[in-house]
């Protein structure tokens, strides 16, 4: 019986378990075949031209090579679509029709992150890579020297910055976040105030998971979120056992990825059983633990409790609203450029941040669904920092282009990233902040 080929699936998309204990996963013959395949059919089809600059340098590789094949390609150019990927999943939940179901079965980011997990696994992690990762040391060092910190890390300090580029080749146009003094769980008895027993939501209760960047740098997210919370009746305990481990996960070291995993999942394990929601306020983390951390540890049942449990914080308040109602927003006439953050689209739960500003009456947001070229620390390093600006600047037109009042982001890196670009472009008009969405319904509530 002849085999039925299809062009595309409109199937949803499925991804498989990560097979990262099989010691067949990290065949480096196997890998190279597997890239070369995936590759030819990407060369084919080119749906993911705009996205990173992963698929620009394959295309151009491959029209430029003897015999316009990928087969032409060298080991060391196809390192370099690898080192490009920022695993932010666009190709893999918005581009690619050749995704899982698809006998394809192309999922390109995981692909990558193979290929770095085969690299880690040969000791080829870069210092400046593992160091970065550990960003809870890094974040209670700098909390505790943060005025030492915050000092040296301005973009206007030209010895230390150019030290930083030198040694850790962090480029030192690139704007870094600042430290903040006290952790925010420290904080969290003196800015928790009690739920309004008023609200229609009164009586829930929300595990707020704090980002290590909630954490340690921009506590505002993490402030409005708790005060809009609260002031709907939703009873709320900050919580940072420790960190995601995505950018861990972006060096390919799974091991310490599924570490984390079980540990934050156990954490979270008794507050589940207690009645809690928990809430992410960084999208990042709510994607890694919806959806990551089961494909790497799938029997892990704790993990399995925990992804269940998971809400992005605009995705709770949205469904706080549908299913209890919120405590009446007052009227905000006010126009809002909206970032869709890449790690927002890739929970495929909808524009949330969109539905959540639409319930402040008279708020005008409009959507812009382009990546901010950050890609988490990679648009930090000299290698990258100029092609994350170039990623980013169709963005910044997008969201100028109706000159909104405010400008918004769920991923708090794409703000700072997106707002300098604005600043290099000489924008005529800057956005003080690019924060959260969440902290312009905190400003619509007046609190």
């Amino acid at each position: 019986m002849a085999t039925e080929y299809k062009e595309g699936s409109l199937d949803a998309p499925t991804r498989h378990v990560l097979p990262w204990r099989e010691e067949s996963w990290y065949d480096e013959a196997a890998l190279d075949a597997e890239l070369r395949r995936v590759f030819d059919i990407c060369h084919g089809c080119r749906r993911c031209f705009n996205l990173c600059d992963s698929f620009p340098k394959l295309f151009d590789m491959i029209d430029e090579s003897p015999n316009e094949e990928v087969e032409d390609l060298s080991a060391g150019q196809i390192k370099q679509v690898v080192d490009a990927c920022t695993l932010c999943d666009m190709c893999f939940m918005v581009k690619c029709p050749y995704v899982p179901p698809h006998e394809f079965n192309l999922d390109f980011p995981h692909l990558m992150l193979r290929y770095r997990a085969v690299e880690h696994r040969k000791g080829m992690t870069s210092k400046a890579d593992t160091l970065l990762a550990e960003t809870d040391r890094n974040g209670k060092l700098g909390s505790v020297l943060s005025d030492v910190a915050n000092w040296a890390t301005d973009g206007k300090r030209e010895t230390t910055r150019g030290i930083m580029q030198q040694v850790l080749g962090i480029d030192k146009r690139a704007h870094l976040p600042k430290f903040a003094d006290i952790p925010l769980t420290n904080r969290a008895a003196a800015l928790v105030p009690a739920p309004n027993p008023d609200a229609p939501g009164f009586g829930r209760r929300v595990a707020l998971y704090a980002s290590c960047y909630d954490q340690f740098n921009d506590q505002t997210p993490g402030e409005a979120a708790v005060k809009v919370l609260a002031h709907n009746g939703v009873e709320v305990r900050i919580e940072h056992p420790e960190c995601c481990a995505m950018p861990k996960l972006e060096n390919g070291d799974i091991p310490a990825v599924a570490s984390a995993a079980a540990r934050v999942a156990a954490h979270f394990a008794p507050l589940i059983d207690q009645g809690y929601d928990v809430v992410a306020i960084t999208a990042s983390c709510a994607l890694m633990m919806k959806f990551e951390w089961p494909l790497i540890e799938p029997d892990n049942e704790d993990i399995k409790k925990l992804s269940a449990a998971t809400h992005d914080i605009s995705e709770y308040i949205v469904k706080l609203s549908k299913q209890a109602g919120l405590t009446p927003v007052e009227a905000m006439d006010a126009s809002i450029g909206v970032h869709f953050a890449c790690h927002s689209r890739a929970q495929n739960m909808g524009p949330k941040a969109m539905e959540m500003l639409k319930l402040i009456p008279e708020a005008k947001p409009v959507l812009t669904e382009r990546c901010s070229g950050h890609g988490g620390k990679w648009g930090i390093y000299k290698d990258n920092f100029d092609t994350a600006v170039k990623l980013a600047r169709p963005t910044v037109r997008s969201l100028e282009k109706t000159a909104p009042d405010y400008m918004v982001s769920e991923c708090p890196l794409a703000g700072s990233h997106l707002k300098q670009v604005m600043e290099q472009g000489g924008a005529a008009k800057l956005p003080e902040r690019i924060g959260h969405p969440v902290e312009l319904m905190a400003k619509a509530y007046g609190l």
